[in-house]
């Protein structure tokens, strides 16, 4: 027996496959210094030695059916790549969003994803950057839902609260045990609604994570908002494929409205259903609540990194390379990055994202990038900056290559501290190792690339009169850059 849904033709279903759905597109402005647009708070390793896009899929990789497919902002695609290959992950796709258009849109494009082959999956849809460390009951309750999301649910995870929580919305669940209807969602309360939702053991925290059949989330997208579910399509049906990216139609995509899965969808639909579930979860929303999942001493404090404190209480401390050094301070954050220190009271983290908007009406560069820039060929440290002038640290991945560019305002010294580099400049190519130099006249056509076996480090001085990023003119690249 067949059936056909949005123009896909299914067969019989076999069986309960189940792909995870990695939401990776947030910035998570609300931890910054450490979290910035160009590197957020999912690349990070906040809480053990994987970062939390690793952390995420390494909690569902035993009971995953296949590969995830990961949803990303285009900018940050050879993160995502790199970060899941180290955990030995291959995507079933990486699709990249042009533009951000919340959770909705990008559930719905993994969904069509997923059925393009005929199939008719459980779609475990999983924010990037959550923690969960009772993995095993988490696993356990993924297990508990599939029978419900087979049978055509679309299932939420509500958390047990552990307090009257205002920063997280809550889910009302209907009377019973395990998988249940949901009555309502409700947006962040008061406080005072809060302790009245913890008390009455009815409401749950809402977690932003689902199970459900892939068409079976489609058929209500189109039902509830069809205009987002054709955008989706004709975004799909026109992207481009190179690599592992899937890399959406930018018109479509841009035209597509913006919108949660909760509002679009599970606040709509007559087939929403919850488990309510207890596995130690943190959105890691702000630096107070890193600090809860955080290892504490005796009196409270959670410090990483080389920091020194003398009577504290509860506080956290995050250092980068300096010492830090705490002194009679209680109940305070203190986050140092290359670039900029944040201190605060933790009763203020929440508004974190005022300084950061702030910089950005400035014009600063501090919310978007750190001093320390990735690139797909490795990474780039701007350790001095004056006038007409500019040095940086590279670091060059073995076997990787910078694009074959030349500058119109700019030439560069090269000098090797560590590996090997060939270096092309103009018609020439030259091998360098250790604590040799080379030149770069402006407006040569030049190329940097690493032909070794351990990463190669370099010292580069530039000078000229204007230093951007975007006084490169690209001729060849292995990326996809203009």
């Amino acid at each position: 027996m067949a059936v056909t849904i949005h123009g896909i033709t299914l067969s019989a279903l076999k069986g309960s496959a189940m792909i995870p759905v990695i939401l990776s597109g947030g910035s998570g402005t609300r931890l910054w210094p450490l979290s910035r647009e160009a590197y957020p708070k999912q690349f990070l390793a906040l809480a053990g030695d994987d970062t939390m896009l690793q952390a995420t899929w390494r909690r569902v990789e035993a009971i995953a059916s296949r590969p995830p497919i990961v949803v990303a902002n285009e900018e940050h695609r050879f993160m995502v790549a790199e970060q899941l290959r180290e955990a030995g992950c291959k995507p079933t796709s990486i699709v990249l969003e042009p533009v951000g258009r919340n959770t909705a849109p990008a559930i719905a494009v993994a969904a069509l994803a997923a059925m393009r082959d005929g199939a008719d999956p459980l779609l475990l849809v999983l924010p990037s950057d959550h923690v969960i460390p009772d993995g095993e009951a988490f696993r356990s309750a993924v297990e508990q839902a599939r029978r419900a999301a087979d049978a055509g649910r679309l299932v939420t995870f509500g958390i047990v609260p552990t307090g009257p929580e205002t920063g997280y919305g809550y889910i009302r669940a209907a009377a019973g045990e395990g998988v249940r209807a949901v009555e309502r969602f409700v947006e962040k309360p008061t406080a005072a609604l809060a302790q009245e939702y913890v008390a009455s053991g009815d409401y749950f925290w809402n977690s932003g994570m689902f199970l459900f059949r892939a068409g079976a989330y489609l058929a209500e997208l189109e039902r509830h908002c069809p205009a987002m579910l054709a955008a989706c399509r004709n975004a799909l049906a026109m992207a481009r494929r190179d690599d592992d990216f899937v890399r959406l139609d930018r018109h479509s995509f841009t035209q597509c409205p913006a919108d949660s899965i909760d509002y679009a969808v599970m606040e709509k639909t007559a087939d929403a259903a919850v488990l309510p579930i207890a596995v130690g979860w943190n959105d890691v929303g702000s630096w107070s609540a890193l600090w809860q999942v955080a290892q504490q001493d005796g009196d409270g404090n959670a410090h990483h990194g080389d920091v020194i404190a003398r009577d504290c209480r509860n506080t956290l401390a995050w250092g980068n390379g300096r010492l830090v050094a705490l002194l009679g301070l209680k109940d305070v954050v203190v986050v140092d990055t290359t670039d900029a220190v944040l201190v605060a009271h933790k009763d203020h983290v929440q508004d974190v994202k005022s300084i950061v908007t702030a910089l950005k009406a400035q014009g600063r560069p501090e919310p978007v990038s750190h001093r320390k820039v990735y690139r797909p060929w490795g990474s780039y440290d701007s350790i001095d900056t004056g006038e007409r002038f500019q040095v940086k640290r590279i670091t060059v991945k073995p076997g990787a290559k910078l694009s074959l560019q030349m500058h119109h305002h700019r030439a560069e010294h090269w000098i090797v501290v560590r590996g090997t580099g060939r270096i092309t400049r103009g018609d020439e190519t030259v091998i360098l190792s250790e604590n040799q130099s080379t030149y770069i006249p402006l407006g040569v056509t030049h190329r940097l690339e690493n032909p070794g076996r351990v990463p190669l480090e370099l010292i580069e001085v530039q000078s000229g009169s204007y230093l951007g990023e975007d006084d490169i003119v690209r001729f060849e690249d292995a990326y996809g850059r203009g």
